[in-house]
């Protein structure tokens, strides 16, 4: 199937567009300063620590959503945040997909027979001292959660066409160390999009849907 033939949402069309785009582009700058360019020196500093996330496409056909977790609240940062699966890359991992791959059977009991890893974009740096590394991923829609109670308190759908809509993602603002710091948020019912998972969301738009 082509792009022509794919529906502009589906997972098939998702896995064209991962695969044409260049996932290691060390070039392109991608971080929570891209919002706030003058924190840059505090945001992209030495000795940030390495991680990954994989962003799950759940295949539904026509229409593919992404699936996301919201972390449980006793966790000691980002707690109760609506999160992609992931966590530090260990030095027993063999590469940021295998390390994403394996944070998320550990968070959400979904491995590799579930998850077909079809790219990976550029690192998106984090205020909070994260070098992430998003991996890209299609999962069969007839999935099977188990979820860690430790690190997640429940996992939710949101259609990819509401997520890589530019009108559903606002620019929003709070004050952090006496400045004026900006983010994305993206709403969806009860679900709060925000941070840094929507400053990724916001990154895949801007890579594979425009």
């Amino acid at each position: 199937m082509d792009a022509i033939a794919a529906k502009p949402f589906s997972a098939s069309d998702f896995r064209l567009r991962a695969t044409r785009q260049k996932g290691g582009d060390a070039d392109t700058d991608y971080g929570d300063h891209r919002l706030n360019p003058d924190l840059r020196h505090l945001i992209v500093r030495p000795n940030l620590r390495d991680a990954a996330v994989l962003i799950p496409i759940v295949d539904h056909g026509g229409e593919a959503n992404v699936l996301l977790t919201k972390r449980t609240e006793k966790l000691r940062s980002h707690s109760g945040q609506v999160a992609f699966p992931g966590g530090a890359i260990d030095p027993t991992d063999a590469s940021p997909e295998d390390a994403a791959v394996r944070e998320t059977l550990e968070e959400i009991g979904l491995g590799a027979a579930d998850i077909e890893v079809v790219g990976r974009m550029p690192d998106y740096v984090t205020g909070s001292g994260y070098r992430i590394a998003p991996v890209l991923g299609i999962v069969r829609p007839d999935y099977f959660l188990t979820i860690n109670e430790d690190e997640v308190d429940d996992a939710f759908e949101v259609p990819l066409a509401f997520l890589m809509d530019p009108a559903n993602h606002r620019r929003e603002s709070r004050i952090w160390q006496d400045r004026e710091r900006f983010f994305y948020t993206m709403p969806f019912g009860e679900r709060y999009i925000w941070g840094v998972t929507a400053g990724i969301i916001r990154t895949l738009y801007e890579r594979l849907y425009t």
